[in-house]
């Protein structure tokens, strides 16, 4: 989908790279080296970025290292069309698979009504590792810098909680049936 609104594929990799880990600089050796293109093709994208102000950039001796503008005004709207591009679908599905027999799995609460309050009320029905959700609990907060509460029920549970989850908006991520 990306590929289609941007058609350098190094400016994709650079968004990518800058727009999901705003904390993340880089300079222009080290970009090209990691995305195994020429410095010229890294160079010609980043002055484009850094000229639409979208990148900032900082001397530090010989290089010059490029980070996310936090700042721009187009900075938040990308920086989430960068964590949908990059398939949170396929990305759940891998863990839900890992995790164990999972029925359902749903999102509650603010992110369910589409408010970014920070904290994502997540709900797993099935049967499943606990620590294992936990530990990926902790490892997608320090990624999406959001905390994530999660809760798990069985279907006996599900059922009995089903009707005010209903009353209340919920958004399905991943079912192997309806609600």
């Amino acid at each position: 989908m990306l590929d289609s609104l941007i058609t350098s594929k190094t400016r994709i990799k650079l968004i990518l790279k800058l727009f999901l880990n705003p904390d993340t600089s880089s300079h222009l050796r080290g970009l090209a080296n990691e995305f195994g293109e020429s410095t010229n093709a890294v160079r010609v994208e980043l002055n484009r970025l850094a000229e639409a102000d979208l990148l900032e950039s900082n001397k530090e001796g010989r290089n010059i290292y490029y980070r996310a503008n936090t700042r721009h005004m187009l900075y938040p709207e990308i920086n989430t069309i960068v964590k949908k591009y990059l398939g949170l679908d396929q990305i759940i599905e891998e863990i839900i698979k890992k995790l164990g027999d999972i029925d359902l799995a749903l999102i509650s609460g603010d992110y369910a009504q589409g408010i970014d309050s920070g904290l994502i009320d997540l709900i797993i029905v099935g049967k499943i590792d606990t620590t294992y959700l936990q530990e990926l609990a902790e490892k997608a907060e320090k990624l999406i810098k959001r905390k994530i509460r999660t809760l798990v029920l069985d279907f006996t549970e599900f059922e009995q909680l089903k009707e005010k989850l209903e009353k209340d908006k919920i958004l399905i991520v991943w079912g192997k049936q309806s609600l």
